[in-house]
């Protein structure tokens, strides 16, 4: 019974940061992360979004804080210019790439809810990066499809970020394979999925991190034996698998 209170004291102490999805099994590490490497140079713009972004009921869709760091550091090496968005939520990911893009630099990027991506617009435009972003609400998979049908977006896009739905994640795959250029990334979050990719199959789990966890273990599994592209994951925020097209 010690041992049971034990634990859940120590899951009672984790996670205190909202929207807070790290991996590290040591919150104080992920602390230190954050203080002494993420935050001193945080621009003052995602600093507001992402603290906006903390008093939503839905903070934990956010992209962590330490994963925008990262994604602006990646745009910036590979000089990304044109670049796309699925799944934009209040827009901290959706800044971070703003931010890194060149002032001619284009995103466009898709959501289902347009209420939450205005959530954030504001702090965007004072940012002076909203001209960089082309917004557009609904599904993504039909405006791939017209893009791939009409047939000038091919190979196009220097970076593509995937933070949706799921169970939708090899679906993108199929497309956005055609719409990134040989050399581009694609980035697809959330790939560790809680850490639930390990655990034993009557592990107890959320609800929706038990639906969604055999969509991710398949996606991991496509993209090991996908020739198309290398792959590198890493255990930034709840896990990320950068996709570099070869062919």
């Amino acid at each position: 019974m010690a041992s049971t209170q034990e634990e859940q004291q120590n899951e009672a102490g984790r996670h205190q940061e909202v929207g807070h999805k790290s991996l590290l099994q040591s919150d104080a590490l992920y602390q230190y992360i954050l203080e002494t490497s993420v935050y001193p140079k945080e621009p003052e713009p995602m600093k507001e979004l992402r603290e906006l972004t903390a008093r939503h009921p839905w903070n934990i869709m956010t992209t962590s804080a330490d994963e925008g760091q990262f994604l602006n550091m990646i745009l910036k090496l590979i000089n990304a210019k044109n670049t796309m968005e699925i799944g934009v939520y209040t827009g901290y990911s959706l800044l971070a790439t703003a931010l890194a893009l060149p002032e001619d630099g284009k995103i466009l990027a898709m959501d289902i809810n347009r209420e939450n991506y205005e959530l954030g617009l504001p702090v965007i435009q004072k940012a002076g990066v909203a001209h960089k972003i082309d917004f557009k609400e609904g599904p993504a998979l039909p405006v791939l499809d017209q893009m791939i049908e009409k047939g000038t977006y091919h190979g196009t896009f220097d970076f593509i970020f995937v933070d949706a739905d799921k169970d939708n994640y090899l679906n993108y795959h199929e497309r956005l394979i055609e719409l990134v250029k040989v050399g581009g990334l694609i980035g697809y979050d959330n790939t560790l999925w809680n850490g639930s990719v390990v655990a034993p199959p009557d592990a107890p789990l959320r609800k929706y991190v038990r639906y969604y966890r055999d969509y991710v273990l398949e996606l991991n599994k496509a993209l090991a034996l996908d020739q198309r592209v290398e792959i590198c994951q890493l255990p930034v925020g709840d896990g990320i698998t950068l996709c570099r097209r070869i062919s």
